[in-house]
């Protein structure tokens, strides 16, 4: 059982539900042998109604007087966010041994504010302590810096590839238009208009595109599902997702060759077949 020792309106403080029972409150003096249970706590001891039973510590050396149950809370993340949540106790600390204190600061006022006046209030009851004190979501949000790492690499590289396959495709449509100067122009002496070469030179290319879609959405869904299996608490992948990927992938398509086409479009006939 993970154990924390905490005060009173814990729950309270932590904003954090109690499914059953009450929180830990200055009014009951029997709270100091009061505990609270989390809901992993309640399914691995096996109790329907676990308030008011009794916890006993087996600890043969010094068991400690029996815990009696006040109330069931909420899981909570609050170790690592890459293992399911513990079975936790939260007991009241009897003898006000805190190393740390956790407050929620009034969100009607400024964080520098708020913290002017903890720093004020804490320098009255521990002068000879210097305030220190962190954010919990900056501290929480460190247990992320490796996947924040991947992401913004994967991001520049993902820029990069999108970058250097512009680029190809920019040169591969000149190459085609380049080809094609001449049947272009008699198209256009014809009667083509420019929507209809730029649809004979971009179709191909949006093909190939679609086809490459349809190649590479199932191999990226295993791959991303897999890797997110092993994260307890993780998002689920939507169709739309991949959707708006392929669309993003022939809209960069349609823009890249279109520059090109339109301009092979506009050309003047009468240069392309001047040498026929």
């Amino acid at each position: 059982m993970a154990w924390t020792e905490v005060s009173a309106e814990y729950a309270k403080s932590l904003n954090l539900k109690i499914v059953e029972g009450r929180d830990f409150s200055r009014d009951f003096a029997s709270d100091s042998l009061g505990v609270l249970i989390n809901e992993t706590a309640k399914k691995y001891l096996g109790m329907e109604n676990p308030v008011g039973k009794l916890l006993k510590d087996d600890d043969e050396e010094d068991p400690g007087p029996p815990l009696k149950i006040i109330g069931v809370v909420q899981d909570m993340i609050a170790q690592s966010p890459y293992e399911p949540v513990k079975q936790g106790l939260y007991v009241y600390d009897r003898f006000n041994n805190f190393s740390y204190y956790n407050l929620r600061l009034n969100p009607n006022q400024s964080a520098s504010q708020n913290l002017a006046v903890v720093e004020r209030v804490f320098k009255e009851h521990f002068p000879d302590i210097p305030f220190e004190y962190q954010f919990v979501d900056d501290q929480y949000g460190e247990k992320f810096a490796s996947e924040e790492r991947i992401g913004r690499l994967s991001g520049i590289f993902t820029a990069l590839a999108i970058l250097i396959s512009c680029l190809g495709l920019f040169g591969l449509t000149s190459f085609v238009a380049e080809q094609r100067t001449k049947e272009i122009g008699v198209r256009k002496v014809l009667g083509a208009s420019v929507f209809n070469v730029w649809n004979m030179l971009s179709k191909d290319f949006l093909k190939l595109v679609v086809i490459s879609c349809f190649i590479a959405v199932p191999i990226a869904y295993y791959v991303m599902n897999g890797w997110l299996q092993e994260y307890p608490y993780r998002v689920i992948l939507k169709w739309w997702i991949f959707a708006l990927a392929m669309l993003g992938a022939m809209g960069v398509t349609v823009l890249t060759v279109s520059f090109q086409a339109i301009k092979a479009a506009k050309a003047n006939p009468i240069k392309s077949l001047r040498t026929e």
